[in-house]
């Protein structure tokens, strides 16, 4: 089998750089191997791709799939990894310099874009026919940078040297059509395998092409710039995920973008219907079963009215029972402000017909409402269509068979709040579907150390496949596994601190506690409540230069969206805490702060096996689940967090002995608010004031944009917003007492480990193994279809 991979390795590293693989470069070399994979798997792939069309199908369609770097999750699950060292190892070449060659795939940024990943991971895994559709990205979100403190934000080319785990299908090509402009949907799929199994998955990636390369006569005519005009337009389309929607023509290329690619998907899956199934439509749903992942793939629901009534001659009545058998929807969040809301003018300028059944969608609803007896004010918010704005969340919960929350705190907030009338109407479309994790990539890649010692303790590698085995091993952790647990942390830890040491140039200690915040940006995340505890611990140790605190290095990553100014003043309000104390010469000793740069996948692959502290302090209620909390959790490091989204089922899998739980709770908050005056806790709570007053006072620099004042602003007053709408200062006090009873427990290194052997062997239910048979059995009604 080795013979076999080295000359494989050998022909595919000349072939894409014309020399021998000992004289090729590091790049080339992982290009090699990683064609060298698709090479092994590509027969299994066509394979499960022939069996899955054929049967029913689910059809996972999502604007994010946060992927990250591909051949090591390959050669894990293809079990390759050993025979690949050896390959490369015949050539004089280092399988670990290799794996660092590949850019992180940019499809995607937080939780709702990795989400999907693992989804389909557990798919392939599991051999359910499931398949992902997306945006095949130019550049993604953005290459975060920091200028003096300040994010910046930098196109992040990084299919510039070529990516062989996507393959262009020419073939298979849709043509899009909006009113101005019609565009080729070129699909580029990528392989997901799963682990010891052959199946293997799909995700296809729509990528934006003009029809015409470019106006050959307008060139000729010196017309240069209009020789390429549409050209450019068409190829914005896919060329950056979340395009800045502050204007009216950043509204127009998102509507524009998710139009694209639930298009082309459903062109893609009714005609496979077709092909397999005969040309009669109304049996549709038996085979489909489509996943609105958030409201952004909303519209593929009147487009799937469109193609079935212009394209396939079906009536209303037809269609519209063929659609409210085949989509269910998630929902992602409790904030409004994420409920996607569009213009109707959008609609009319770039496709009229999908805004006329959208109208009709609109009036069919407000006639069927008003036979149910609604009354008309109701009616009025429920409306597709209200003040001239469609909402798109609404029209999931019409059409949609299922809706579903991601964590039961989350799934009860959006049937008595959120969702609530619609929950009143059809109680029995609604379930929850907590979110999970891999278990492949979040701790047996990513933290080889900790997934031997859990092969050792439980005899087998069988938790890979079913995390939940690991629950029958919670009291086998005697002192000996403790130790080793331990051990096994700080050896994350000093890995952890040479990569920083080399990517941020910044000296950590790995006996501090590493104390861990990385997620989006936002701030109902409060990353600005960890930054003032930060700050008020300076203050503290310079009050107090003997006062008893354990090291600790504090540790950030996030980006903030580009026109989201308060999230970016909180960027650079870390970074300037950051100057502060790093630069201390007495208190860096006992306190760092980093803030990772460019924060994504293969970042939190380094990050989160060194974690000691899981920061997930949300304001209650706001967070739908997270899913950074189940891969610390999974990696034993413990949650310091509010009762907010999956921590709540956490805590529940833990027990609270085995968790730092702080903060008002969603359930008080409401009459908390009532009497809620922020200035009395900054007058009132033990140094808060000067933390504050640490923002306009000089002790931090903002370089002159008035950001740190904003911020303390919309802490203190009541403007056009309420004062402190995240509760930050009102859960401070909380907070700081539970993080230093957090820090002083540290320094009981056996009574620690076991509590991270509580939590790492309690995490099965978080396993996204869980999630999807969950989805299958109930929502997709799917089952495994393993091709041998």
């Amino acid at each position: 089998m080795t013979h076999d991979l080295t000359t494989t390795l050998a022909s595919q590293v000349r072939s894409v750089s014309g020399r021998p693989t000992e004289a090729s470069t590091p790049m080339e070399v992982w290009q090699g191997l990683s064609s060298a994979i698709i090479d092994t798997i590509a027969d299994d792939w066509y394979a499960t791709q022939e069996k899955y069309h054929a049967g029913r199908q689910e059809h996972y369609l999502s604007a994010e799939f946060l992927m990250g770097r591909a051949l090591l999750n390959n050669l894990s699950n293809l079990g390759m990894v050993d025979e690949a060292r050896k390959a490369l190892n015949a050539f004089g070449q280092d399988l670990s310099v290799i794996l660092e060659q590949e850019p992180d795939a940019a499809l995607g940024n937080g939780g709702l874009g990795r989400l999907a990943a693992c989804f389909l991971d557990s798919c392939a895994t599991l051999e359910l026919p499931v398949n992902g559709y997306g945006i095949l990205y130019r550049y993604g979100l953005f290459k975060q940078l920091f200028d003096n403190g300040f994010q910046t934000e930098h196109p992040d080319p990084w299919m510039e040297e070529g990516y062989p785990f996507i393959i262009r299908r020419e073939e298979a090509q849709r043509i899009v059509s909006y009113a101005d402009l019609t565009v080729r949907a070129v699909p580029y799929d990528m392989p997901i395998t799963g682990y010891d199994t052959k199946n293997v998955g799909t995700l296809r990636l729509w990528k934006a092409e003009p029809i015409e390369e470019f106006d050959y006569d307008a060139f000729n005519s010196q017309r240069f710039t209009d020789a390429i005009v549409d050209r450019e337009r068409t190829m914005d389309i896919s060329r950056v995920l979340y395009p800045n929607d502050t204007t009216y023509e950043g509204k127009v290329l998102r509507v524009r973008q998710q139009y694209f690619f639930c298009s082309a998907s459903l062109q893609e899956i009714v005609d496979n219907y077709v092909d397999h199934h005969g040309e009669d439509l109304n049996d549709f749903a038996a085979f489909n079963a489509i996943q609105l992942n958030d409201t952004h793939p909303v519209l593929a629901i009147p487009e799937l009215m469109r193609l079935l009534m212009d394209e396939h001659g079906l009536g209303w009545d037809e269609a519209w029972a063929v659609v409210t058998k085949t989509f269910a929807y998630t929902n992602h969040t409790v904030l409004a402000e994420a409920l996607e809301t569009w213009e109707m003018s959008i609609f009319d300028r770039l496709f009229p017909r999908v805004a006329e059944i959208v109208r009709e969608i609109d009036r069919r609803f407000r006639e069927d409402m008003a036979n149910r007896g609604l009354d008309a004010g109701l009616i009025n918010y429920m409306a597709p269509i209200s003040e001239g704005r469609v909402h798109m969340a609404w029209i999931a919960c019409y059409a949609a068979y299922s809706i579903n929350g991601v964590a039961a705190l989350h799934t009860e907030i959006i049937k008595r709040e959120t969702l609530g009338p619609w929950h009143d109407l059809w109680p029995e479309r609604f379930n929850n579907k907590t979110n999970g994790v891999t278990p492949r990539r979040w701790l047996k890649q990513c933290n080889p150390r900790l997934a031997s010692l859990l092969d050792e303790v439980t005899g087998s590698d069988a938790w890979v496949r079913d995390l939940s085995v690991l629950s029958n091993y919670t009291d086998a952790a005697t002192d000996e596994v403790l130790d080793q647990l331990s051990a096994i942390k700080h050896e994350n830890k000093v890995d952890f601190a040479a990569w920083v040491k080399e990517r941020e140039g910044i000296d950590i200690d790995p006996d501090a506690i590493f104390d861990v915040q990385i997620k989006r940006l936002h701030e109902y995340k409060r990353q600005l409540l960890n930054a003032l505890y930060i700050l008020d611990l300076f203050f503290r140790l310079k009050e107090n230069p003997n006062l008893d605190v354990p090291k600790r290095v504090f540790i950030f990553g996030a980006k903030a969206a580009p026109g989201y100014i308060r999230a970016k003043a909180v960027i650079k309000f870390i970074n300037a805490i950051a100057d502060l104390v790093n630069n201390d010469p007495e208190i860096s000793k006992t306190i760092k702060v980093v803030f990772i740069h460019n924060y994504n996948v293969s970042p939190a692959e380094h990050i989160i096996p060194a974690a000691d502290v899981s920061e997930q302090i949300s304001t209650a209620g706001k967070e739908a689940s997270g899913t950074s909390n189940m891969k610390f959790m999974m990696n034993g490091a413990l949650t310091l967090g509010t009762l907010d989204g999956a921590n709540v089922e956490i805590l529940e899998a833990v027990g609270d002995e085995n968790a730092y739980i702080f903060g008002a709770k969603e359930e008080e908050l409401p009459e908390l608010r009532k009497t809620y005056d922020p200035r009395w806790h900054y007058e009132n709570v033990p140094g808060l004031k000067r933390v504050l007053d640490a923002m306009v006072d000089g002790t931090l620099d903002d370089a002159g944009s008035g950001w740190f004042h904003d911020l303390r602003w919309s802490l203190l007053e009541s403007g056009y917003e309420p004062a402190d709408v995240y509760y930050v200062l009102g859960d401070f006090a909380s907070y700081r007492e539970v993080k230093d009873k957090m820090a002083a427990d540290y320094a009981n290194s056996r009574a620690w480990a076991r509590q991270a052997w509580v939590n790492i062997t309690k995490s099965g239910r978080f396993s996204s193994d869980r999630t999807i048979s969950d989805y299958a059995r109930e929502v997709w009604k799917i089952e495994a279809e393993p091709i041998a």
